[in-house]
Formats: C-alpha cells, structure tokens, sequence
C-alpha cells in the first residue's frame, strides 16, 4: 500500500509539472496573441494616418490663367467637396479687387469681379485656412494673367520724322503687337484733322488717312487709345502717342544756289509714277530726277533747251542708248546719249564733247542753253545711263 500510494503521488506531483509547462505555454501564447493585435492596430493606425491625407488631400486648379478678359469669371475646380464658408473667408485677391462669389455644387466656386479686371494686370489668389468635409486644410497659391490692350509695334512715319507725306499710296501704318478682333481703338490727331483708317485682314494692322487735306509743314501729334469690346466708352485707354511733320509746300522760286537746288529737288520734286523706275525732268527748275517705286533715288542738274529751240514736254520713253554716237549735225562725240523721242532728235546725254575732248558747257549746267536735248555733267550721265533701260518712261514738264 505504501509504494501505491507513494507512486500514484509521483504521477500526480509529475501531471502537476507537465500542466504547470503547458500553463506557461498558453500565458506565452496569450501575450504573443496581444503583442500581434497591438502591433497590427498600431500598423493600421499607421498607415491610416499615412493615407488618410494623401487621399483626402485637396488640390485646386484654375479653368483658365491667360488671357483672361476684364470681365470674365475666374473658375477654381477643388478635387475634393469643400466646406463653402472657410474657402470664401480665406481667400484673399492681389491686388485687391470687389469680387462675388458664386458655387455650383461644392467643388466649383466662380470669382466675378464687380467692376472689371485690370487690364494686363496679374492678380494673385491665396487661400487660408481653408478645409474640405473631411476636415484636411486647404492652404493653396494661384495666379491669373488677364488680357493686355493692344501694343504699337511699328508706326509710321517714325516719331519725328519730317517732310511727311499722306497719301493712299503712302498711308499712316500701325502695326500692333496682336489681333485687334477684341477691342476697339481710337485716334486723336492734334491740330484737328479727320481721319479715316481701315483695319488690315491680319487684323493687327492699321491704314490711316486725312479725310481733308492737311496742312503743309505742319507738326502732327497722333494718340491710339483702345478698349475692351464691351467696356463703357470712358474705358479707353491710351496705348500709343507720337508726331511727325509734313512736308512744306515747294517754293515759288527755288533757290539760285545749284547745291541747294538740288536738295530742294530731291525734297520737293513729287513721283508722277510709282511703280518701276522712270525719269523726271523739271525744265523750269532744271534738275534731272530719277524716281525707283516712287521714291526719288537721286537728282542731277541739267541744261536743256534754250529759248527758240525747247525741250519738248510730255509722256516720253528711252528708245536707244549708245554710249558715245557722233553727231554729223554737230560735229560732237554725245556720250552716254538716250533718245527719248522715235526720231531720236531729242536725248539725254552727257555734255557734248569735241574730237580732241574738250567738253563744251560745264559752266551752263543749270542753265537752259542746249538745242533742244537735255545735258548732263560728267559722271551724272553715266550714272543715269547706266540706270535706265529702253523703254523707261521719261516724263518732262
């Protein structure tokens, strides 16, 4: 009996060993069980916190930041719904500005100034403090550029120019720095004159005429203003102001000084053709003048025919050319000769010239004493032959 019971303790003593290991076993099982959800909530909080403002985060874009006109509504579209109240009381314009605010739905809010945009102004917007529904903060920058007035890029006559002349062949030109489709323009002309002008279909350029007929030598101020269509008439704005001087009236009687006859001619002396090349003869002043596309390329003194024996006038044309023909009639070399009449009676040439090469009449340039041809010095006549082809008009009044 003794060793039964002796060994039915051992066993109990040896089950109460084994059950006190697998009780330690479950308390280890049991912590390591809180030590994993502890740490997979901790991770889920992490990674919550993580996502949660990338997800909710609002990002605000503009529906359109150039050209915007005076009038027009800015549009801010929020990628998420936001809290109306908060956006509106942190919102701030500069430059500062009256604007409503309307929203469609709560992710659409339009800023309409109550006046107008400043032209060609860049307005800043910045909201503080905003939230959206799901309480992220809203702190953003944005900017908007609205439309500028036209710019002058090319006037002319260039400011300050002198001897100015206005004709449809020769308008006043405007080029601006864009199209002109939105705006209306204005111009001012001081002394007074009207003016008529005609918008280019480029629509950045602009023809201006005087509807009556301006003053000769008269200095001109010339100022563009322009607005936005639309805008009230006390919206223009001045974009452009310069001046130029017209031309004198010729003078009765030009001046007996050749060098400054001469200038005068090239000053005065107005294109009777403007396309091509032709040939202006003046025999009251006695200038020679070659025009090229109506400007004058250069002026010469001349003789032509002396009283008895004229220089026919009218509508002509170069018919030949011979660079040094003998006349029989006179005896003469008459270099660089251009008949401008069929019968070649009458010519352009350079002074006569003697077998053993004297030049006869230097001293007359300026002086009508030839026998009816028109003559030039040395080198002008080269420089005008050479110059003009057959067929080049020559017109002599």
């Amino acid at each position: 009996m003794g060793r039964s019971a002796e060994n039915i303790e051992r066993k109990c003593q040896l089950i109460n060993h084994k059950m006190g290991k697998i009780s330690k076993i479950k308390e280890l099982f049991n912590f390591l069980m809180l030590v994993f959800i502890f740490s997979a909530g901790a991770l889920s909080i992490f990674y919550f916190m993580e996502t949660y403002p990338k997800v909710f985060a609002n990002e605000t874009k503009v529906d359109k930041i150039n050209d915007v006109n005076p009038r027009e509504s800015i549009i801010l579209n929020f990628s998420q719904p936001v809290i109306k109240k908060t956006i509106v009381d942190g919102m701030k314009i500069v430059p500062r500005v009256e604007a409503t605010y309307s929203w469609e739905g709560d992710r659409r809010l339009k800023i309409t100034p109550k006046e107008a945009w400043a032209m060609g102004k860049r307005y800043d917007m910045e909201i503080n403090k905003g939230k959206n529904i799901m309480l992220m903060g809203i702190d953003e920058k944005m900017s908007f550029n609205v439309i500028d007035y036209p710019r002058v890029a090319l006037f002319s006559p260039s400011a300050g120019e002198k001897d100015v002349l206005v004709d449809m062949e020769d308008p006043i030109e405007v080029l601006f720095d864009k199209k002109l489709g939105g705006f209306n323009l204005k111009f001012e002309i001081s002394p007074f004159n009207e003016l008529v002008y005609q918008l280019d279909p480029d629509e950045r350029s602009v023809e201006l005429l005087f509807k009556d007929e301006y003053k000769r030598g008269q200095r001109y101020e010339i100022k563009i203003f322009a607005k936005y269509k639309g805008e009230a008439n006390d919206r223009y704005e001045e974009v452009y102001v310069t001046f130029f001087e017209t031309l004198p009236l010729a003078p009765e009687e030009w001046s007996k000084d050749f060098s400054q006859r001469l200038i005068q001619a090239r000053k005065f002396t107005q294109p009777k053709i403007t396309e091509g090349k032709y040939i202006d003869i003046n025999l009251k002043n006695q200038v020679l003048s070659i025009f090229e596309d109506g400007k004058v390329s250069d002026v010469f003194l001349i003789s032509s025919g002396k009283p008895g024996m004229n220089t026919p006038t009218g509508e002509f044309k170069i018919h030949n050319k011979y660079p040094r023909p003998w006349s029989k009639k006179y005896s003469l070399y008459m270099p660089h000769w251009m008949a401008f009449v069929p019968s070649g009676s009458y010519g352009i040439h350079e002074l006569p010239e003697w077998p053993g090469g004297y030049k006869e009449g230097a001293n007359h340039l300026g002086i009508p004493v030839s026998h009816g041809c028109v003559r030039l010095g040395i080198g002008s006549a080269e420089k005008v032959y050479n110059w003009a082809e057959i067929g080049t008009p020559v017109i002599v009044y």
